[in-house]
């Protein structure tokens, strides 16, 4: 059965946009929380953007006692890596790649879309853009992973193989551990894609440092 479309908090940063930004808050967040950035990226100059900030769906997250809140994925452990939500990750890619088209049908072509994301988001982002079947502008990960890793391989799409991407963790991440964002970093250029990386002195947060490169970092992906 189709899923309805996610709720979403849309800004166009100019009229009649010709670039599309999705962008996927983390796990108890919700649409708003990455609003307050576009000012600060100070994209004035560019293409008129459309940023996308969907709200994940509600549902109980096991890590958390079951508690009801917006996740794109349930957490069943602490050990993100060994035991995941496969089923929860693959409708959630379902449900951005349908804020994919709908853009497609307001006029902006796939290759002039980023995804983007924290955390949960982050891993979304690449759930979703290595699998994708047509080029993507970009995927903008903040303070997460690539999940389901072991099967990436055969499911990425190579569309996508040289779509650039930019992913920055904090040092001092007590959620996800830089580790676990440095492993997926590593398999990704094993994999032979073009990865920026950048890391701070930060917890799992974003800080001005990076909220600058995302910004240097849409520059060239927008001019490209």
């Amino acid at each position: 059965m189709t899923q309805d479309i996610l709720e979403t908090v849309e800004l166009e940063s100019a009229p009649n946009p010709t670039v599309a930004i999705i962008w996927m808050h983390g796990l108890g967040a919700d649409a708003n929380d990455f609003v307050p950035i576009v000012r600060e990226l100070d994209l004035r100059g560019n293409p008129g953007i459309r940023f996308v900030f969907p709200n994940a769906p509600t549902m109980p997250v096991t890590i958390n006692g079951g508690y009801v809140m917006r996740s794109w994925y349930d957490i069943l452990g602490t050990d993100i890596a060994k035991r995941e939500d496969e089923a929860g990750l693959r409708l959630s890619q379902k449900r951005i790649e349908q804020l994919i088209a709908r853009e497609n049908a307001r006029g902006i072509p796939s290759e002039r879309i980023i995804l983007a994301g924290f955390s949960q988001g982050c891993a979304m982002t690449l759930q979703t853009g290595l699998r994708y079947h047509e080029k993507l502008a970009g995927l903008l990960c903040l303070s997460g992973y690539v999940p389901l890793r072991d099967v990436i391989i055969e499911e990425r799409h190579a569309a996508n193989q040289n779509t650039p991407i930019f992913q920055a963790h904090g040092r001092g991440d007590n959620v996800i551990q830089i580790q676990r964002a440095e492993q997926s970093r590593d398999l990704l250029k094993e994999l032979g894609y073009q990865v920026e990386w950048h890391e701070y002195m930060m917890p799992h947060s974003v800080c001005p440092e990076e909220v600058d490169d995302i910004s240097l970092w849409l520059k060239k992906v927008l001019q490209a």
